[in-house]
C-alpha cells in the first residue's frame, strides 16, 4: 500500500525503516493541515499523529483525493471529526496500547521532578548555587495519590506507586479495572478523589465529559499543596484554572507532558521564535511547575511497537483481514 506519512521526525523514519514490510512510504515532515492535506493525493493510505488536524474539511478533502485509509499512529483519536470520517466511508485505524509503560512511568517522572525540584535544584548547580532553601520535597510513601481513568496506562502507574512506592492509591474511572481493584486499588467517586488527594494523575481519554475536568470547582474542591500531572491530553485541564490555583497555592505543583493549546508549539524547534501564546508563557513562569513537550510516549519500545503496529493494521486493511485495531465510528463519537 502507498503511504503517505505526516509529521515525520528522525525517530519515525527510522522506527519504521527499521521493520521489514511491503508497504510503500512516503515521509513528510509537514504538519497533516488543510494547507497540506494536497500533499496526500493520490495515496490510498495516510499516516498521522496526535497533533495532525484531522477535522472535517481535511478528512473530506483526503476522501475525494483517494485515501481509503486512516492510520494514527497515536491512541488518542479525540482530534478525529468522526462525523466527516462515517460521511466518507473513511477507513480509520490506531494504536491504543503501543506501551503503557513508557508513559505511565514519564507520570511517575514528572510526579518526582516536580516534588523534589529536580529541574529547579539543577539550574542552581549549574549556576554554582548550592543552596538546599525551598527544595523540600515529601515522601510519597503513605501519601494518598489518586488516579483519573484506569485503562492500561492508569492501571500501570496505579501499581508502580502502590506496590513501588507504597502509596495508598485510589481511583476513579466509570468502568473499573478489575486488576487494579485486584492490588487493592479504591475506587471512589470524583469529588472523593479531589478530596483526598495528596497526588492526582490524570490518565483518561478526552471525551466531552473529560474536558476541563480539572476546573476552578475540582481545583477549590481539593488538598492546598496538591501536586497534579497530566500525560493524557492537554485539554482536560482548565489552563487558566490551573494558573490561578498555582498562583493561590492550592495547587503545590503541576507536572505535565501536554497541552490544551499545543497543536501549534509541540513537537518543532521554536527556540528563535517569539512565544505569542501567554497561558503557556505563565506556566513556564513557575518554579513549580514541569513540563515536557508530549515526549510521554517517546522510549525505543514504544516506538517500535508503535511502526509494528500501524504496517500490521495497513497489512490488515490492504488484505482484507479484519483489524482489531480499526475503529468503527459510533453515534457517540459522530455527534
Amino acid at each position: 500500500m502507498k503511504v503517505a506519512l505526516f509529521s515525520t521526525k528522525p525517530y519515525d523514519r527510522e522506527s519504521f525503516e527499521a521493520i521489514d514490510h511491503s508497504h510503500e512510504i512516503d515521509f513528510f515532515p509537514r504538519r497533516l493541515t488543510e494547507d497540506s492535506v494536497h500533499l496526500a493525493r493520490g495515496y490510498p493510505a495516510v499516516c498521522a499523529f496526535a497533533n495532525d488536524v484531522l477535522d472535517a474539511p481535511v478528512i473530506h478533502a483526503l476522501r475525494e483525493g483517494g485515501t481509503e485509509v486512516l492510520a494514527l499512529r497515536c491512541a488518542g483519536c479525540n482530534h478525529v471529526d468522526f462525523d466527516a470520517v462515517a460521511e466518507t466511508g473513511l477507513r480509520v485505524v490506531h494504536v491504543p496500547a503501543y506501551s503503557p509503560n513508557a508513559v505511565a512511568e514519564h507520570a511517575v517522572a514528572l510526579m518526582m521532578a516536580v516534588n523534589r525540584q529536580i529541574p529547579r535544584a539543577t539550574a542552581r548547580v549549574r549556576m554554582g548555587n548550592y543552596s538546599l532553601h525551598g527544595l523540600a520535597g515529601f515522601d510519597v510513601v503513605g501519601k494518598t495519590v489518586g488516579v483519573i481513568g484506569t485503562g492500561k496506562i492508569g492501571a500501570v502507574f496505579a501499581r508502580i506507586l502502590k506496590q513501588g512506592f507504597g502509596a495508598h492509591v485510589i481511583a476513579h474511572d466509570p468502568f473499573p479495572n478489575p486488576s487494579c481493584k485486584a492490588m487493592g486499588v479504591e475506587y471512589v467517586s470524583r469529588d472523593t478523589l479531589f478530596e483526598q488527594a495528596d497526588v492526582i494523575s490524570l490518565h483518561c481519554p478526552l471525551t466531552e465529559e473529560s474536558h476541563h475536568l480539572v476546573d476552578s470547582g475540582a481545583i477549590g474542591r481539593m488538598k492546598p499543596g496538591v501536586v497534579i500531572v497530566n500525560t493524557s491530553r492537554g485539554a482536560v485541564i482548565d489552563t487558566a484554572a490551573v494558573i490561578d490555583g498555582l498562583k493561590s497555592g492550592r495547587i503545590g505543583g503541576l507536572g505535565i507532558d501536554v497541552y490544551e493549546h499545543e497543536g501549534p508549539l509541540y513537537f518543532e524547534d521554536r527556540s528563535d521564535e517569539i512565544l505569542t501564546d501567554d497561558l503557556f508563557a505563565r506556566l513556564l513562569g513557575f518554579h513549580n511547575v514541569v513540563i515536557t513537550g508530549h515526549q510521554a510516549f517517546l522510549t525505543h519500545e514504544a516506538l517500535e511497537q508503535i511502526a509494528s503496529q500501524t504496517l500490521q493494521n495497513l497489512t490488515c486493511i490492504e488484505t482484507g483481514t479484519a483489524c482489531e485495531r480499526e475503529i468503527i465510528p459510533t453515534d457517540e463519537q459522530a455527534d
